[in-house]
Formats: C-alpha cells, sequence, structure tokens
C-alpha cells in the first residue's frame, strides 16, 4: 500500500521532470477539433454552449503514469461523445505522452457545441469534445455570505463548470487566509465546496453531505469532529487541519483520514481502476511534437 510519505517524496521527486523541461507541452497540452495545442494557447468558438451557458461535463485525474476513472456524466445531460470511446482514449494518453506529464489534471470537457438547445433538434446537435492536462498541485472556513446552488436547480451528481456560487465563496475564505471554502444550503446544513465532497469522522463514523437522498450534516458537526477531510477525483484524499482558524485533530491529520488516503492512493496503481502509459513507446513514435491526428 502507498504510504502518505511515499506518496508525496514520489510526487516530489516527478515534479523536477516537467519542470526541467523545454517543451511547451510539458506545461499542459489540449486536443481541439483534432489538434493538439500548448494549453496557454488552447481556445474554443465564442459561440460554444458550454462557454455561453456552461452546458457541459468533465472528467478525471493522472497519477504517476497512470489514468484513474476513466468515465463521464454525458448520459444525464443527454450529451453524445463525438468521437468513439477509445479514440478518445488513445487522444487522452498521446496527450499525456507528448508532453511526459506523469502526474496531472485530465479535464476531458464535453461540450453542447455550437447549437443552442433552444429551437434545435438533438440529433442535429454535434457535441464539442475538448481534453485538457495540466499540473495542479489545508485550511478552510464555512461560508457565511453565500450558499450552495441546490439540487433542484442543478444535479450535483453531474460534473459541471458552474461555479456561480463556488467562486464568491472562494473569496470569503481567502479574506482570513484560509484556502478551501465549505459551502451550506443556507439552513445550517453543509453541502460541499469548491470542486469537492466534504467527510466529517466522529467517534469512528464518517459523515458527507447528500442532499440527493435527504441526509443532512449539520455546520455544527464540522466543528465538533475528531477529523475533516476533502475528497475528490484529482486532488484525492486532502486533509482539513483548521477550519475557521481553530485546529482540528490538534491540528494533525488523524488516523482514519491517513487510513483512507493510503487505500485511494494505492488504488492508483491497481489494475482494476487504472492503466499504465506508455510515454517510452510514444516517443519511438515521434508523437512528442504538434499536430493533427
Amino acid at each position: 500500500m502507498t504510504s502518505m510519505q511515499k506518496g508525496f517524496a514520489g510526487y516530489t521527486v516527478r515534479q523536477a521532470a516537467p519542470e526541467a523541461s523545454r517543451s511547451p507541452l510539458a506545461k499542459g497540452i489540449t486536443w481541439i477539433e483534432g489538434e493538439y495545442v500548448p494549453l496557454a494557447e488552447a481556445r474554443i468558438p465564442l459561440f460554444d454552449q458550454g462557454f455561453m451557458h456552461s452546458d457541459l461535463t468533465y472528467v478525471p485525474s493522472i497519477w504517476d503514469g497512470r489514468f484513474f476513472r476513466l468515465e463521464v456524466s454525458c448520459a444525464k445531460l443527454r450529451l453524445k461523445f463525438p468521437l468513439p470511446r477509445e479514440e478518445v482514449k488513445q487522444i487522452l494518453v498521446d496527450m499525456v505522452a507528448r508532453g511526459g506529464i506523469r502526474d496531472a489534471f485530465v479535464e476531458l470537457i464535453v461540450t453542447r457545441g455550437l447549437k443552442d438547445v433552444r429551437g434545435t433538434r438533438p440529433e442535429d446537435i454535434v457535441n464539442r469534445l475538448y481534453p485538457e492536462v495540466q499540473h495542479t498541485g489545508g485550511s478552510a472556513t464555512v461560508a457565511r455570505t453565500v450558499r450552495r446552488v441546490p439540487p433542484g436547480a442543478i444535479d450535483p451528481t453531474i460534473k459541471n463548470l458552474q461555479w456561480g456560487d463556488l467562486v464568491p465563496g472562494m473569496f470569503e475564505t481567502s479574506d482570513p487566509g484560509a484556502t478551501y471554502p465549505f459551502l451550506t444550503d443556507g439552513d445550517a446544513h453543509l453541502m460541499g465546496g469548491s470542486g469537492f465532497s466534504i467527510v466529517l469522522v466522529k467517534d469512528g463514523v464518517l459523515y458527507t453531505p447528500d442532499r440527493v437522498r435527504l441526509e443532512f450534516v449539520p455546520v455544527e458537526l464540522a466543528y465538533n469532529a475528531d477529523e475533516v477531510f476533502m475528497s475528490t477525483t484529482a486532488g484525492g484524499i486532502m486533509p482539513i487541519t483548521s477550519l475557521d482558524g481553530k485546529p482540528v485533530n490538534g491540528g494533525q491529520v488523524g488516523p482514519v483520514t491517513k487510513a483512507i488516503w493510503d487505500t485511494y492512493w494505492a488504488m492508483h496503481y491497481d489494475p482494476a481502476y487504472s492503466f499504465r502509459i506508455d510515454y517510452y513507446g510514444a516517443q519511438r513514435s515521434g508523437v512528442n511534437g504538434f499536430g493533427k491526428l
């Protein structure tokens, strides 16, 4: 099993390679309309409905040269993959291999495309695919000035880029010097954060908000929890050792959080959940430059 200390040590060593690389793709790479482009140069049409109306979904991550969780929420939004699944998989592998990126946040974005749903037949809409790769990597506060968008407005089980509530929450939490906002429903129940789920540990029991099944987690429980951590596909298990300026578990990562962290990252090396990228094979094939598929 991957220990927390070993995991972070390996990550630190691997970060030296992209920092030393002269390739613009090592700093991030995108695939748009069949062409590989450095992240900083990526562009999408102004009238793409993903940009205009946040009509899109996205997914997953890479850890130590392996893809983890390769699936999307397209079905619930009635989005169609514009390419076969295996071709999408190969594009993602090629992107990572071209940049030599071993640890990254991979964002496979599927948008509605250039046609609005209003006044257009579903079969005439061509959905667009925008994979993106970039490097990613606490303290938290409970937001008071903004509440989470209710699940009756936006289905929280669908990954989306609607951050109209999350961005103000991030500004609020940064004012006192914290990093992560915990948003509520306005009725003293926790909802979630800016791209992560909230998990509380109390007397060995885990609590996490789930408004879809009407399971409420009171804010008060967060202040009395033995441990607090956040979870997300890309970031994994992120311990919270300070909440509203007060230490959680004496300011230390708790044993339950650490055990879950170790198990989660060990899954990244399990072939049942991930697959290895052939970087050297890609280099032999000469795919480290720009170009179309």
